[in-house]
């Protein structure tokens, strides 16, 4: 069987890399990450790119310090679908994780759509134990640029970086 090596680094998004990022969400979702990447310029999150050689996100993920105090909130994962169950997803987390403890912080925290339980499997293998439920919404952007509000219910899972 052939393989294909790719070699990936992680690095933290930037407004140059949006327009390779249609791939993670709605149109209003990408122009939005802007906003996440102020929100890193001023140190209230880390948000993370995982890319190829020549710069272009396969991955991208924040950690959000101000949602739990004590504790780095990993949200809005993501791995291009092409390239989903080869690993990716488990770079982007080890590197979130990594930017948690380097704030001193020890506790890593997500939720995860209780009709996705591919990623709750994931996050489950990387040791992330559920503790609790809760509902979550947000707007989503249809192709033809209609937004409507998105509901779902989330397990809640937790993770001693200790």
């Amino acid at each position: 069987m052939d393989e294909v090596r790719l070699h990936l680094s992680v690095r933290d998004l930037t407004e140059a890399d949006l327009p390779s990022c249609g791939w993670a969400g709605s149109p209003k979702h990408v122009r939005e990450l802007v906003h996440q990447i102020r929100r890193a310029e001023a140190g209230e999150v880390d948000y993370l790119a995982v890319c190829t050689p020549v710069g272009l996100p396969v991955a991208v993920g924040g950690v959000d310090y101000t949602a739990v105090p004590g504790a780095g909130t990993l949200w809005q994962l993501g791995v291009h679908p092409a390239l989903q169950s080869c690993g990716i997803g488990t770079l982007l987390i080890r590197a979130a994780e990594q930017r948690i403890t380097a704030r001193g912080l020890t506790t890593a925290e997500l939720g995860v759509e209780e009709s996705n339980p591919r990623a709750r499997a994931l996050y489950e293998r990387l040791g992330y134990r559920p503790f609790g439920h809760a509902p979550d919404s947000w707007d989503v952007e249809d192709e033809d640029g209609t937004l409507r509000r998105y509901e779902t219910v989330c397990t809640l899972m937790r993770k001693s970086l200790a």
